[in-house]
């Protein structure tokens, strides 16, 4: 097969992906919605693609996807049993106030953890763990929030279930590698134990000090995002038309400010949720433009207090039911998409958006009518059952409410009660873990065991394991796997491998192993580690065959690069949770994590060519 003479198979496979590969970056639409298209155009091309309709939807049946879809409730069940939020007490307790400790601390625990369970919902329970902990240590959460990201990709290397791309991985091996049933759960963990030491040697050094203090250190978070003139108090005079007015409906009767607290004799309730009226001498704390807020004053007749300004210490000096919030929209939200306005945030959970964070970029106004996207950071006016309802469900990320003060262990119980049901969901995953790793039964079948087992015992709701599973990751992977496969079919694959074989003639097996790694992990980094992972391995396979090396370790050079992506907040998940909690600019991704993507490379490629030669 020679480039000129690809089939026509072969090029319309080339321009799907191509067409794939622009949705990807661009996210013009979901990455999910993306994969279904692909699924849809597979078989309308099927006479050049030569897939069919039963070719095209067997990713939902690829025993990685079914295998995925059960780690996503089995972790649900292990996070359900409160370990991981006991340890975060732990953390605080161990730093003792000094800044190396708390880094020491977060990657150390972090790290192994990802390794066992799935390393996105380990990064969303850390999240406001980490950011207290940086409070009370003194140091600004940016120089923790970054290392918790990488810390937990580095994890996700240590086993076959420590991340999706691991799994996909094993699926490719038995299809792809004659003799081969999958990889083994242990199979290449001194290789990723080797990974991880290089990697958190990094962060502990090196990163350490280019990671950047993005947020300073107890920032307040008006100031943080820049709302001082969009958040003020006016008091009620006598003459007001406000006076008499129920609050609730005073403040739909203005929809460009919103009344977020009342102050009287002392006292603080939130509003607009509540029955009381409005009395002269109120002071009202409200949100809006500040031509909005002129606005408000001179229709209600209310007295602007020019030298009262609003800060976060403004709603914490007088307590109410309300909590002032960061919280941060996951990429499986089912928010993604939808306006604030059609959330219903506010009428249902009591919710009030004061401004978006998105990159670079700070949105304090129209917030209604702004489409969430995820990775952007809301600072919220919430209520704590609304906050329980956000963690259950995961549609946000609450990035710092919860303090996890340092506390003695006798009061850990209160705090972070461990489930009745710990030692049985631990024994659970355990079995899981053990039945996989001995292979008495395939991994797809262990999971699916546990997850049932897990539910039969009373561990886990049936609602709260589907609840759990990010069905946008599995849509994703179900579109993307038949597009590998028909790249396979149609000598796209072996076209792509011709050409990085031609590298061979001038370059060392090892060296071509390396290239292979560079390329799989900046195609990562723009693109999921998914889809890169369902490209990429067909082509290292068919490329060690013509170089007559071994497929295997083209193999696991390439699921390796693909499960490592620092360089940028799109690259991985867990990039993009931190993102906008640690305040980061693109650019730091780039400046942290291509020297340590480059690192690995090396370090990656040397103990696989070590362990299982070419």
């Amino acid at each position: 097969m020679t480039l000129a003479g690809l089939s026509t198979g072969a090029v319309v496979v080339f321009l799907l992906i191509g067409a794939a590969l622009v949705l990807f970056v661009s996210e013009v639409i979901p990455n999910d919605v993306t994969a279904i298209g692909v699924i849809a155009a597979l078989v309308v091309l099927e006479p050049w693609t030569g897939v069919g309709a039963r070719g095209a939807i067997s990713g939902f049946a690829n025993p990685a996807t079914v295998t995925i879809v059960a780690m996503y409730m089995l972790s649900a069940g292990i996070q359900a049993t409160g370990i991981v939020q006991r340890l975060g007490i732990y953390l605080a307790d161990f730093t003792g106030g000094r800044e190396f400790r708390a880094l020491v601390a977060t990657v150390c625990t972090t790290g192994p953890i990802a390794g066992f369970i799935n390393n996105t919902p380990v990064v969303a329970v850390f999240i406001p763990m980490i950011t207290d902990l940086a409070e009370s240590t003194g140091i600004s959460p940016s120089k923790l929030l970054l290392p918790l990201s990488y810390a937990a990709i580095l994890g996700g290397t240590l086993t076959l279930i420590g991340t999706s791309t691991n799994i996909l991985a094993s699926d490719f091996a038995r299809l792809l590698i004659p003799g081969r049933d999958g990889i083994g759960m242990f199979e290449f963990t001194s290789v990723g134990i080797v990974v991880m030491l290089v990697g958190l040697a990094y962060l502990l050094t090196v990163g350490r000090w280019l990671v950047p203090a993005r947020i300073p250190v107890d920032s307040d978070a008006v100031t943080e995002f820049d709302l001082e003139d969009h958040l003020a108090v006016m008091r009620v005079r006598d003459e007001s038309t406000a006076v008499g007015e129920p609050i609730e409906a005073f403040d739909a009767a203005h929809p460009e400010v919103r009344v977020l607290q009342v102050r009287r004799n002392g006292e603080a309730f939130s509003a607009p949720h509540t029955d009381r009226a409005i009395e002269s001498g109120d002071a009202l704390v409200v949100h809006g433009t500040l031509q909005a807020v002129n606005r408000f004053r001179e229709a209600t007749g209310l007295a602007h207090e020019i030298r009262s300004d609003v800060t976060e210490e403004t709603f914490e000096s007088a307590p109410t039911d309300d909590v002032l919030a960061k919280a941060v929209v996951p990429e499986d939200s089912r928010y993604v998409g939808e306006t604030i306005a059609e959330t219903g945030l506010s009428e249902f959970h009591r919710t009030a958006t004061l401004a978006i964070r998105r990159g670079d970029e700070l949105i304090r106004h129209d917030l209604a009518e702004r489409t969430l996207q995820p990775g952007d950071l809301l600072l919220v006016r919430t209520t704590p059952a609304s906050i329980r309802y956000f963690t259950d469900t995961r549609v946000l990320v609450v990035a710092d409410e919860v303090a996890y003060d340092r506390l003695a262990a006798a009061d850990v119980e209160s705090i972070a009660p461990l489930s009745s049901k710990t030692p049985v969901m631990v024994a659970i995953m355990a079995g899981v873990i053990g039945v996989a790793a001995l292979d008495l039964l395939p991994i797809v079948i262990a999971a699916l065991a546990g997850v049932f087992a897990m539910i039969v015992t009373g561990c886990l709701r049936s609602a709260d394991a589907y609840d759990a599973v990010s069905w946008n990751i599995i849509f994703l992977l179900a579109g993307v796997i038949p597009l590998g496969l028909a790249m396979e079919a149609t000598g796209g694959a072996a076209a792509i491998a011709e050409l990085l074989v031609a590298t061979g003639a001038v370059l060392p097996i090892v060296a071509v192993l390396l290239l292979f790694y560079l390329v799989t992990g900046l195609l990562a980094n723009v693109i999921t580690p998914v889809a890169t992972v369902v490209l990429m391995i067909p082509v290292a396979v068919d490329a060690a065959g013509r170089l007559g090396a071994d497929g295997f370790t083209f193999l696991l050079v390439v699921m390796f690069a693909a499960a490592t992506s620092f360089m940028t907040p799109v690259g991985y998940q867990t990039n993009l949770m931190v993102y906008g909690p640690g305040g980061y600019e693109f650019a730091d991704f780039l400046r942290v994590g291509a020297p340590l993507q480059f690192l690995l490379a090396v370090v990656t490629t040397l103990a696989i060519w070590f362990v299982w030669g070419v």
